[in-house]
Parts: C-alpha cells; structure tokens; sequence
C-alpha cells in the first residue's frame, strides 16, 4: 500500500484535510492520537470497464493517508525529528494556512512553508552527519566502508547545507544505496494551500512556495463536502458549477506524484485497478497480481484502454488487431488492459 503523509504548522488545518480526503468525522481520533485512512483513486476508465463488462465487483487502486499525532516542528536530540512518525512514508503533504481566522494573524504562506522545510532538512542534515562520523571512524579502525554510499552522502551534505532539498536532486533520491535513510526532503511533496471559503486565488509569488507541486483547496468546504451523501455531493457540485472536488484531485495528484499508473484485468467476478510504478515490465507487472502468473509467465494479452473505446468491445477490438501478445520485458502502460498467461 502507497502511504502518503500529512504534515503542517498548528492551526493549518491537516485534520480538516485528513477528514475530508478520508471521509472520516474530524473528531474520529482523539488529540495526539495517529490516524490513518485507505483511500479509492478516482478513476472514471474503470467505471467505464463496469458498464461495459457488470462484473459482481470492482475495485479501484487505493493509496493511504497518514496524520500523524503530532502537533509542531522542532528538531530533537540524535537525529530524529518530531516528523519521524512519517518517515515510512513514500511522499508527503504539506498543509499550508492560508486563510484569516480567530486567534490566527494574516495567513504568511511561505514563511510557513520555509519553516516545515527547514525543520525536515536539518533532521536529515543531522542523520547525514551521523552516518558520515560512523563511516569515518570505521575507516579509521580499518572497516571496509562502502565508497559509493560515502560519496552520496557527501553530495547530500553539500545540498543540504546549501538549503536545497533532496527532492530538487533526482540522481541522490533515485540512489538505491541511500534508500534506507528514507531523507524527508528526499521525499516527493505536494503543497495544499488552505484557502477561505470564498477564496479560488493563489497567493502573491512573494508569499508562495516556489518551485513546489501545490494546489489551492478550500478545506473546510471539502470537509462538508465530504460527508455528504453521493446524491447531495453531486447536486452541491452542480449548483457551483465545479466539475469535481478538489480532494479528488489532491488523490489523483498523490498518485502521480509517487509515479504510479494503473493496468486494469477483466474477469467475471471482478474488475480491478492494479497499482504499478511507471516503467515495469510485464513481468513484474504479473507478479503484482499473483507470484504464480509471475513465476510461470508465458505472455501478456494486452489492449490498451483507448483502443478499447475506439472499438466498442473487446471483440471487435481482437477483429481490428489492437488485441496483442507481449513479452517479459514489455514496459505496461497506464490503462492496459492486460490478461495474463502463465503456467505453473
């Protein structure tokens, strides 16, 4: 399961948002408690696969949200912050106030976004150092070090003490060799700015974190958005004309952000959305099904979702030619429809 994290200064409205992405009640938690919640990716092709095929199930590809019980941002002792509780997280959410509201002064959004940043940096900052002192005294006692991880975290060192965020330097947060120190600023980060009700506007550039994926949502309008009935969502939506809700798109946006797409099997009893990274082949792609199709693959039956429409049916779609066979190394693509054959 993708787990995404939530994190933000006191009163930025993390829970409003948790609630409103999870459709949990805000007091569901208690204080300082964490909470969690599993959440379907919205996804109108697989909707369309039902029509087509009234499976007795469908499932779509599901990602988690994760707000940790936590309340600040400050750096404590032996490397670990009081972010630690989403360090397993694959990506995080930043949660912005950017809204006027009693006991808060003018909403400062990127003052607020240096602060967060700032915090996650120095605790990789201090985690960096760390390995390297133990790295330099193993050496020292005449311990063979690994030179590859040596030289990396030389590099995170030098960005991090230029302020520059791992995630700003693909070659060190793709490194395999740095995976397991899970760096908080190497994680990919989608910025919600919590706005007024009445507010759609993006703040001034002088008060918006630049060069960051972000979004303007209105979260406590989300949240009563969100526990609404299916029906009263749809008529609340059309009489602002708004064409879908702006968790939908913070759902879609954590998914691509972790660079994940989805390939789609047809069978009677069910349709589902299986959730892969981008670029993985056909045989691991079987394997994300079941071991057994991975193990004894022979080929992938494969029709894209497009080609699909275009047909009409799967039918017409094997007459037209688009139906084909592909091998272990064919690379899936988003929206495959794929069936695969394996003996084992």
């Amino acid at each position: 399961m993708m787990k995404l994290g939530i994190i933000g200064l006191p009163g930025a409205g993390k829970k409003t948002v948790f609630s409103a992405l999870t459709r949990q009640p805000a007091d569901s938690g208690r204080a300082g408690e964490s909470q969690i919640g599993t959440i379907s990716v919205p996804d109108t092709r697989i909707d369309v696969l039902g029509e087509m095929h009234h499976p007795r199930k469908i499932t779509y590809a599901q990602v988690e949200y994760f707000l940790p019980g936590i309340a600040g941002g400050t750096v404590k002792k032996h490397a670990e912050s009081i972010w630690t509780p989403v360090r397993d997280c694959l990506a995080l959410i930043h949660v912005i106030r950017n809204f006027r509201g009693s006991g808060f002064g003018e909403p400062a959004p990127f003052k607020d976004f240096q602060t967060i940043d700032q915090d996650l940096l120095i605790s990789d900052l201090a985690s960096v150092e760390k390995r390297l002192e133990r790295l330099d005294l193993d050496k020292k006692r005449g311990k063979k070090i690994d030179p590859e991880e040596h030289s990396l975290l030389i590099e995170c060192l030098a960005k991090l003490e230029e302020e520059i965020p791992l995630r700003k330097v693909p070659e060190i947060c793709e490194a395999q060799k740095l995976r397991g120190f899970a760096f908080f600023t190497a994680k990919p980060l989608v910025v919600l700015l919590n706005n007024d009700e009445d507010n759609d506007a993006f703040p001034p550039r002088d008060r918006f974190p630049a060069n960051e994926t972000a979004m303007v949502i209105k979260g406590k309008l989300e949240q009563e958005l969100a526990q609404m009935t299916s029906e009263e969502a749809e008529e609340f939506l059309a009489a602002y004309e708004i064409k879908d809700s702006a968790m939908d798109r913070v759902i879609r946006e954590s998914y691509d952000l972790l660079g994940l797409i989805s390939f789609f099997t047809i069978g009677k009893d069910e349709i589902r959305a299986w959730t892969v990274k981008r670029d993985t082949p056909a045989l691991e792609a079987a394997g994300a099904v079941h071991t057994d199709m991975q193990k004894g693959f022979i080929r992938a039956e494969v029709l894209a979702y497009g080609d699909l429409m275009d047909a009409g049916s799967y039918n017409e779609a094997k007459k037209r030619g688009t139906v084909r066979l592909e091998g272990k190394t064919y690379t899936v693509q988003d929206g495959d429809i794929i069936e695969f054959r394996f003996n084992v």
